[in-house]
């Protein structure tokens, strides 16, 4: 996990299996994994994560070696959730979600929301 007070994340780009691809979305996914801490002044660095790359199919946000989320984190979050839902073709799915990160998400009832 990251230690600082820093955040940065990967863009992997995967190949599902044809026995896996259930959907419309085709078979390329996406994981962004994210690392460090998600608070305010990291928040314009998340949000650009969909300004900057064309997505298509499957998205898949890992928060494994996210330490800590903060209001603005959650916000840049749920921002990020809604510009991807608004993309024909395109669906995200927060995985791989830290404890810490998990409670945040019960105690604001965001949860379902972010895993489905």
């Amino acid at each position: 996990m990251a230690t600082d007070d820093s955040f940065h994340y990967q863009i992997e780009y995967t190949e599902r299996p044809p026995s896996e691809v259930r959907d419309s979305l085709g078979s390329k996914v996406t994981t962004i994994r994210c690392h460090g801490r998600l608070v305010a002044k990291h928040r314009d660095q998340v949000e650009e994560i969909f300004k900057h790359t064309a997505f298509h199919g499957p998205i898949y946000i890992d928060l494994d070696d996210v330490s800590y989320v903060d209001s603005a984190g959650l916000g840049s979050l749920v921002r990020l959730k809604f510009s991807a839902m608004k993309q024909e073709g395109v669906s995200v799915k927060f995985v791989n979600i830290a404890p810490r990160v998990m409670q945040l998400l019960r105690i604001t009832n965001l949860l379902d929301w972010f895993s489905s």
